[in-house]
Parts: structure tokens; C-alpha cells; sequence
């Protein structure tokens, strides 16, 4: 009877790690210019001009730096660019 009170504790530990782990793994509704760049692997200043051509969709949004606004891509525009790659030249 012991063994099946610890193997109940040691799955009880198991589950609660699994589901911190997907915690940890659930998407951002959006990323800044900083966390596409690493999830992609390139650098800021890319990201920053794929923003401004519109070669991404991305929004300007408030940083909580005065008036400044840094652009923001959602978890689905990122998803676009890893499947799809950049958008045309216009």
C-alpha cells in the first residue's frame, strides 16, 4: 500500500511540473521587435525596418515611455512569417 502512496505523490509532483512547463510555453498575444528578432534570429534593427516597410503586420503601440511608441507583431503575424516569409515589396 506504501508503494501506491508514493507513486500517487510522485505522480501528483509529475503533473504539476507538466503543467507549469505549459504555462511557461503559452504564446504571447504579441512580441515586440526585441523577442521576434531572437525567436527568428536576426537582429532588432531588421525587425524594426520589416515594420516600417510593411514587410510584417505590426502595430505601433504606447512603451510607457512618454509619447514614444515601439511596434508590436501578434503571436499570429509571427506564425505568418516562420510558414510564409515576408510580405511583398509594395
Amino acid at each position: 500500500m506504501e508503494e501506491v502512496q508514493t507513486l500517487a505523490v510522485r505522480l501528483d509532483r509529475i503533473e504539476e511540473s507538466l503543467r507549469l512547463l505549459l504555462q511557461e510555453r503559452i504564446a504571447q498575444k504579441y512580441y515586440s521587435t526585441t523577442d521576434v528578432a531572437k525567436i527568428l534570429g536576426k537582429a532588432e534593427f531588421t525587425v524594426r525596418e520589416w515594420c516600417r516597410n510593411f514587410r510584417i503586420r505590426a502595430e505601433k503601440r504606447p512603451c510607457g515611455r512618454g509619447n514614444s511608441k515601439e511596434w508590436m507583431i501578434s503571436h499570429e503575424e509571427l506564425e505568418r512569417i516562420q510558414a510564409e516569409g515576408l510580405l511583398a515589396r509594395n
